[in-house]
């Protein structure tokens, strides 16, 4: 395993690039230049391609506003997968929820509320009653909730945030990234779909509270069916932002990539109006469905490669994804994609299913590069017994 590892970290030094589409060379693809965004910073992700699709200031310190929520939200879904809580179980209304200001659910101190209604009340109606009410509910104390907050953030690898309250209003210090909240959002998707359906909701009220207050801030639900999440966020200091997610259906990618299609993420931040948050998002959600087209390259599962494999039970190792691989480039280039598998080499066993075990490098004829997909073994390859590693080790030495 010493081996192997010393191996691994050497790969810059012996780096095996095995070609495995081959197709000729073309011009360099002209990269597709984004729509003008009226905007301080903007981030398109494609989600099912992993890959940036525009970009304006996405590391610069921003004040988050309600965006902050979708943190809280990230703790709450997770003390209900790990049932910590459950969504029929109530929560107290404390005085500190009850007098919090700005976006309101009107819920009071008489009350024991649902945690699944709290929840709705945070996402639908972005309640900073019902955010308090949830982070005291699962964190005991306000503080220790943002203790978790910042503890999440940190696992994530959400680098450049810092949260000082659950609900977004400004304070000192309580700032994010563009970055850092496409990480959140992703993972947010990824580690709790279950709970997703929160974000689409468009009407939602607790009874005897204010008929008025019932509809959803993010109006591209109601614009955009394709639209179902996640979240806005305004203050004075932040101006208004959004964070929206579609999904469109796309025959190309077959039924092993995830069910419906293809999946886009856009952020924009610091815009002047509600009206601008949503027209600037939804131009640059229609503007990466069609200025790039999905390309589905393997299937879930698939080995990319076999290469190789030394001191081990199995004489090779199945590199590729649990998922399907799909890349993301500018409309009318798919022909012209290029893929190449670097790895280490020697492969020396044991490998691990699920270890990291090289990449596939995606170009476009000519040399441009698309995206490079982290490989794994798609099966564990235990050490051989004694006189395999003896044998295969004077062949190494021999080679």
């Amino acid at each position: 395993m010493h081996r192997f590892l010393t191996a691994f970290r050497g790969l810059a030094a012996s780096l095996a690039l095995v070609s495995f589409v081959a197709v000729s060379p073309a011009a360099h693809a002209q990269v597709p230049q984004p729509p003008e965004v009226a905007a301080r910073s903007y981030l398109l992700l494609d989600i099912t391609a992993n890959q940036i699709l525009a970009a304006k200031d996405i590391d610069t310190p921003v004040e988050p506003a309600s965006l902050t929520k979708l943190m809280t939200e990230y703790l709450v879904f997770d003390a209900l997968k790990s049932k910590k809580i459950t969504l029929k179980q109530t929560f107290g209304v404390s005085e500190r929820a009850w007098k919090m200001p700005g976006s309101r659910m009107f819920i009071d101190p008489k009350m024991q509320v649902p945690v699944e209604d709290l929840i709705k009340g945070m996402i639908v109606q972005s309640g900073n009653d019902a955010t308090m009410a949830l982070a005291e509910g699962v964190g005991g104390t306000a503080e220790n909730f943002v203790r978790l907050m910042n503890e999440q953030a940190k696992a994530l690898g959400m680098k450049s945030t810092s949260y000082k309250n659950p609900e977004g209003l400004t304070e000192p210090g309580h700032t994010t990234t563009a970055r850092d909240l496409s990480i959140l959002s992703t993972r947010l998707m990824q580690d709790f779909p279950d709970y997703m359906g929160f974000s689409a909701i468009k009407k939602y009220r607790y009874p005897g509270t204010p008929a008025a207050n019932d509809t959803n801030r993010n109006t591209l639900l109601f614009r955009d069916p394709t639209v179902d999440g996640l979240k806005t966020g305004h203050t004075a200091a932040a101006g208004y932002c959004m964070i929206a997610t579609a999904q469109r259906e796309f025959p190309n990618l077959g039924a092993a990539n995830a069910p419906g299609g293809r999946r886009l993420l856009v952020i924009v931040l610091g815009t002047a109006s509600d009206s601008a948050r949503a027209n600037e998002s939804q131009k640059l959600l229609n503007w990466g469905y069609t200025a790039f087209e999905a390309v589905k390259l393997f299937d879930a599962g698939q080995a990319v490669a076999s290469p190789s494999v030394w001191k081990g039970k199995s004489s090779t190792v199945k590199l590729g994804r649990p998922q399907a691989i799909v890349i993301a480039v500018a409309a009318g280039s798919s022909a012209k994609v290029q893929t190449q598998v670097a790895r280490p080499d020697p492969l020396v066993a044991p490998f691990a299913k699920g270890q990291a075990l090289g990449t596939l490098k995606v170009t476009l004829g000519g040399g441009q590069s698309v995206v490079d997909v982290p490989l794994v073994a798609l099966e564990a390859v235990e050490e051989a017994g004694i006189l395999g590693r003896a044998w295969d080790a004077v062949r190494l030495w021999i080679k």
